[in-house]
């Protein structure tokens, strides 16, 4: 785009900015001519890039047919990690583990890995169990599962305002506009909606959308048993929700708004991007 019009995306976190805004103006009210100057080329060479363009490189077909596999790791200090593959093999390890950390983005754990000297002997990563990461727009509401990742829900949100009626998508329309402001693009492409909702944390700036849109949590346990709980029955303290022991967070159901109901999302942070709420 024409940087004269002010409108320029940010590298880091894939917003609109006007960081640079002021130096293109400078830039215009100085020389006019681009090549003079300290405009000017400052190397020249013989290769001309243009026969480089007649043709991509294909994508490697080994890593089309490549077929993801359970993985088992050992860490050190005994740590094991696990990544199955399917909601059966999850709950098995589950069982096995019920004080297992499920990690997804790992934007939570990791901090307390890290940072809080927690300790973890037993991760599973739950980033390739299929069942956790469907999302199907149904005639009542839209489900989301658990794994699926905050940039990927909003791409679905940005399909689900311009096809439904507009009073069916209020509730999109505000949960939407709260990812806009959600940490960064790159935590938005790692971490989880299920991630973000177990957490619990009392500066979340989703899960009041959550309570305030009527939304359930399907919840399944070791043995396979399924149970629905509303948003606001879910989160039952600081930091503390509705799960019992090998118990899981499945999916998410967002039931379309109703006829003159209006949901509307509000965010108090210091700075308006990458801040808590």
């Amino acid at each position: 785009s024409n940087p004269t019009n002010g409108e320029f995306i940010c590298p880091s976190s894939g917003k609109p900015c006007s960081c640079a805004e002021s130096k293109v103006h400078n830039c215009e009210s100085s020389s006019g001519d681009a090549t003079s100057g300290d405009h000017g080329p400052v190397s020249h060479s013989e290769i001309d890039g243009t026969l480089y363009n007649e043709r991509e490189l294909i994508f490697p077909p080994e890593l089309v047919q490549r077929n993801d596999l359970p993985l088992k790791l050992h860490g050190f200090g005994g740590i094991r990690w696990y990544r199955p593959l399917k909601l059966e093999a999850l709950l098995d390890l589950k069982s096995l583990y019920p004080n297992a950390k499920l990690v997804v983005g790992n934007t939570e754990v990791g901090i307390e890995i890290n940072f809080k000297n927690a300790k973890y002997p037993i991760l599973i990563s739950v980033t390739h169990v299929h069942e956790l990461n469907a999302m199907n727009i149904k005639e009542n509401g839209l489900e989301i599962g658990s794994s699926v990742r905050l940039s990927k829900l909003q791409q679905v949100l940005i399909k689900v305002i311009a096809e439904r009626d507009i009073h069916e998508t209020s509730s999109c329309r505000a949960i939407y506009e709260q990812l806009k402001w959600f940490a960064g693009k790159q935590v938005k492409n790692v971490a989880s909606v299920g991630g973000n909702i177990c957490t619990a944390s009392p500066i979340s700036d989703l899960n009041p959308l959550w309570m305030a849109t009527r939304t359930e949590f399907r919840i399944v346990g070791s043995k396979g048993n399924i149970r629905t709980v509303l948003a606001k029955d879910f989160f039952l303290g600081y930091r503390k929700v509705d799960l019992s022991q090998g118990e899981i967070l499945l999916s998410i159901f967002l039931p379309w708004s109703r006829r003159f109901e209006f949901v509307k999302e509000y965010k108090q942070s210091h700075r308006r991007e990458d801040d808590i709420a």
